[in-house]
């Protein structure tokens, strides 16, 4: 039929794109603007073939072949059909299994079938010259596309580049229509200051450090008791979970937050961030419609350890209090039709940056709740999550690709930076309804 077909190795296209602009072929070096990229591929491939487009495959790799973000965006354009290979990492290097196999499989089917005329193929892998020979041998004329290279010399197959029908160049021009080189910052550059809510997560003391605040304290008040056991220094941590998932591994028990003024005042000495401190500091300004006033006196974080989650300080081993067990899940205040309108901005709108999932959940769950009041209960939790919102948040991040590629967990920073980004949702939506409340 006389119709093109664009196949695209997702891979070699912005990988030689990433080496042209920025010099390195590390696809985390450049930005890429997908929708215009198509709509460029596409308007050449008919102008180049005189043609109309049949359709765009996109041949990428993916870990354990999850749509990644970006996949997620293409597969919903119009024309175009996205194709996942396997993602591995070996040696420190990622390479893609299975992506060579598939362009082959679908370009001789294509031919075979006579389902086009001219089959535009952006690829430089050698792999691919047994498939280009069969589409010829069934009448198919086979365009092969290169991406200008760095040096001025060929980053395709020779082979590849000897059969095919006609040859074209994706140069420096074209390329930066869709695609752009990130800036790094220099030598001399200030080093960017993490968000305030993900460096309060971090700040909280180590929980040792923390119990030995406590004993010390009470060992100056009672000189017959025994010597505390020594901690660790005030430096802070690497970072706490400090939901009440169960999700993140190998974490130890902690003592209360609201351990007594005097230990307070012993882990203030040292140094040592507390409790009252970690609201302060990611959780805004005091006093009416702020957050120190909403932390309540004996808040308790919860910490992960390799026995679950543990509790200290009032109230251990009682589990959550009642009024935040019954606060509803997300699931539980969505409608079928939302749902559906959901999955669309997932899919056309939300980024996957790990901060801006947070805030989306947030969002979605404080605009769908019947009782205003239940905003304001969770607001009182700061910083726990209680644990069936946190687990429904990190199973809503998880569609986004936030997964390691080990163990199915999610990065310990990309967990902080997702409750960070609810936390500041709630924040926002719970300053508004002061505001609303004053005024």
């Amino acid at each position: 039929m006389d119709r093109c077909v664009v196949l695209v190795d997702a891979g070699y296209l912005l990988g030689a794109a990433a080496s042209l602009l920025a010099g390195e072929p590390a696809r985390s070096r450049i930005s890429v603007d997908h929708a215009t990229l198509i709509q460029g591929l596409r308007e050449r491939a008919e102008a180049e073939t005189e043609r109309p487009l049949l359709r765009i495959y996109w041949f990428d790799g993916a870990p354990d072949r999850v749509p990644q973000p970006e996949h997620r965006r293409l597969r919903v354009m119009p024309r175009v059909t996205v194709r996942l290979g396997a993602l591995t990492r070996s040696d420190g290097r990622w390479a893609q299994k299975g992506v060579d196999a598939a362009m082959h499989a679908e370009l001789t089917e294509l031919a075979r079938n006579r389902a086009c005329s001219d089959i535009v193929l952006v690829t430089g892998d050698g792999d691919l010259l047994p498939g280009l020979m069969s589409a010829k041998e069934h009448g198919v004329a086979v365009h092969l596309w290169a991406v200008q290279a760095a040096d001025g010399d060929y980053n395709q197959s020779e082979d590849l580049v000897a059969e095919a029908d006609e040859r074209r160049v994706l140069d420096r021009a074209w390329i930066t229509r869709a695609v752009r080189a990130k800036e790094l910052p220099g030598p001399c550059a200030p080093v960017s200051e993490p968000r305030p809510e993900i460096a309060a997560i971090l700040s909280a003391p180590l929980p040792e450090t923390a119990t030995a605040a406590a004993a010390a304290a009470a060992a100056a008040a009672s000189p017959g008791a025994a010597e505390a056991a020594p901690g660790r220094n005030g430096a802070a941590r690497p970072g706490p979970d400090v939901s009440g998932s169960a999700d993140a591994p190998g974490r130890p028990a902690a003592a209360s937050a609201g351990a007594g003024a005097d230990a307070a005042a012993g882990a203030a000495a040292k140094g040592v961030p507390t409790p009252k401190d970690l609201a302060d500091l990611g959780r805004g300004p005091a006093g009416p419609g702020g957050q120190a006033d909403r932390q309540p006196a004996g808040a308790t974080l919860r910490w992960s350890s390799d026995k679950g989650w543990i509790d200290r300080g009032p109230g251990a081993g009682m589990g959550e209090p009642p009024e935040t067990a019954n606060l509803p899940m997300l699931a539980q205040l969505t409608s079928a039709e939302q749902r559906w309108a959901d999955r669309e901005e997932d899919i056309t709108a939300v980024s996957g940056d790990p901060f801006e999932v947070g805030q989306v959940f947030a969002r979605r769950w404080t605009d769908r709740l019947a009782d205003p009041g239940h905003l304001q209960q969770l607001s009182t939790e700061y910083p726990r999550i209680p644990h069936r919102i946190d687990g429904e948040l990190l199973r809503y991040a998880a569609r986004f690709g936030l997964l390691a590629h080990k163990d199915d967990q999610i990065d310990e920073h990309d967990r902080y930076a997702i409750r960070a980004g609810f936390w500041r949702e709630i924040d926002l939506r719970s300053a508004a309804e002061h505001a609303q409340a004053g005024g």
